[in-house]
Order: structure tokens, then sequence, then C-alpha cells
């Protein structure tokens, strides 16, 4: 395939879900074998380097770029999102150390990349066309990446959680990633959020960015601390199960998928072939994009 890059910029606004910052991002088209670059604009020097898994440094909660003072939390939706509409060069200009976090989702970057609009570039692709199969494991986490005829995902996950447990999601065709993908917001448990609190995380978390699923009984006063603490409605103790509706079924697999299209975007090229992930997590998918970025190709 050729290259592509935005055919006009588009900007947007919002609060970082770790810095709990208001941020603003922009995103540029730019020319032939840019790659996809973010700057720091807010920074003396505006630093600026190539989204690659090379820089990754942190994977709590979503992936860290980080080279000296340049530093970008939860990269991983708009990679996502620009993997999945075929933009491999774009300039992103961001404000603050984190990409806003919006709905939770890549809907927000989709909708706008297609809004203003998709340029073919003159220049070839650089492409890794999978010929033998290629696997990863680590501490129950597995990635096998066969040859197919173009890019394909499959994710499963398996969480000890009565409400959440199996579930698996797939994507054959790149074309479906808008509809069926991309709007699957990230999600927590609920009896994770103090000990993500505490770890200095999700300052700007909240019901309207995150799917928060409850699934172990708390007594109604933790229950309305922990509310109060994120500066939500309180909620009643007794009910368990997703404290936002759900936009399918299997809507945390399918975020999962997102995120293996975002986190395997760091390998820096377009991949053709099927990738089969199972229980994958930004430090999981990360390891394995640098495996992948030291492999001949």
């Amino acid at each position: 395939m050729k290259q592509r890059t935005l055919t006009s910029e588009f900007t947007v606004s919002g609060k970082g879900l770790h810095t709990g910052l208001a941020i603003t991002a922009r995103f540029c088209p730019a020319a032939e074998n840019t790659g996809i670059r973010i700057c720091r604009v807010d920074l003396p020097e505006q630093p600026v380097f190539e989204a690659l898994a090379d820089y990754v440094t942190q994977t709590r909660r979503g992936t860290v770029l980080e080279n000296g003072n340049w530093r970008v939390l939860t990269v991983e939706h708009a990679l996502s999102a620009l993997y999945a509409l075929g933009i491999t060069n774009c300039f992103i200009e961001v404000n603050a150390p984190e990409v806003p976090i919006l709905d939770g989702s890549a809907k927000p970057f989709v909708e706008n990349i297609l809004r203003v609009g998709i340029t073919e570039q003159q220049a070839e692709a650089k492409e890794w066309i999978v010929t033998e199969q290629v696997s990863f494991s680590n501490k129950g986490c597995t990635m096998t990446i066969s040859p197919a005829e173009q890019y394909e995902v499959a994710v499963d996950v398996d969480y000890p959680s009565p409400i959440l447990h199996e579930q698996h999601a797939e994507l054959t065709n790149l074309s479906d990633y808008a509809e069926q993908i991309s709007k699957a917001r990230t999600f927590c448990f609920l009896r994770e959020i103090e000990w993500l609190l505490r770890l200095g995380l999700i300052k700007g978390g909240d019901l309207e960015n995150a799917l928060v699923i409850y699934d172990k009984p708390l007594s109604q006063r933790v229950m309305d601390k922990m509310t109060d603490k994120l500066n939500q409605p309180r909620l009643d103790a007794s009910k368990l199960g997703y404290l936002s509706p759900l936009l399918y079924d299997n809507e945390p697999a399918r975020h999962k998928l997102l995120d293996v299209i975002g986190d395997l975007a760091l390998v820096g090229v377009r991949i053709r072939g099927r990738i089969e992930a199972r229980c994958p997590g930004h430090a999981f998918n990360t390891d394995c994009a640098k495996q992948l970025r030291q492999m001949p190709k």
C-alpha cells in the first residue's frame, strides 16, 4: 500500500486520564517517510520523537513513551485509530505529558480523521509480510503472528471475575474497525480504583471516559468514599455489574483488541498477517513490539 497522511489538521481537547490535566492535541499532515511523530509543544525546546516501541518506559494502565524530558502518556488509542485507518505519516502536537482520554475509546480520533480526510502519498509504506509464524508468551499472556492475506486481529481475555470472565473479539478487515472496534471504551474494576489513585494514576478518570466494573461487594460507606474521591454521583453498593451501559456484550475484549492494534503500531511498519493474542496487556504488547523491531522483516 501507499503511504498516507491527513488531508488537513484537526484538534481534540479534553482531560488526561492519569494526569487530570486539560489537554489539547493537534494532528497534522506530514510528509512522506515522517512516520507518526509526537511533539511536546509545552516544553521549552519542543522535543519531538517518532512513536516507536524503543521509547516505551512504562505500561501501567496505558502506554508511555519517554526520551529525556519528552514524555507522553496514553498514546495507544490515537495510535490505534491512525494505524487502522492507514495513516502512516502524522505530526501530533500535545501541550501536556499525555494524550487526552476523551470518551475512553478511539472513536473521537476516527471521526476526526474521516472528517478531515485521508491523502494517499507517492511512496510505498513499509510493510512486514509475515511468512513464518512468530510466537511470544509471558506469565499467561500469549501472542502468535501468522501469515495471512491481510491484517487481522483476534483477542481472548479471561478474568477471575463473576462479571467479566472469558470474552473473544475479532477483526478480520480493517474497514470494520470504525464501527466494530473504535467505540469500545477502556475499562477497570472498581476494586482497583483506590490502588490506582494511591499510585497517582487515573486523576482524570470518571464514568464518562471508562467502563467501570463492580464485581466484588463493598460496604455502602466504602462505595460512598470511592465515588466522592472520583467526584462521581453516589451508587448503590448492593448492585453488582457494569456501572455504565455496555455498547457491546464483549466491549472489554473489543477494547483490548483496540489496544493491541495501538501498541503494535509502535513496531513502525504495517503488518500483513494475523495476530492472535490471549490475555494481552500494554506491558506484554509493547514487549512483543520491541522484539519485533529487532527481527529482520
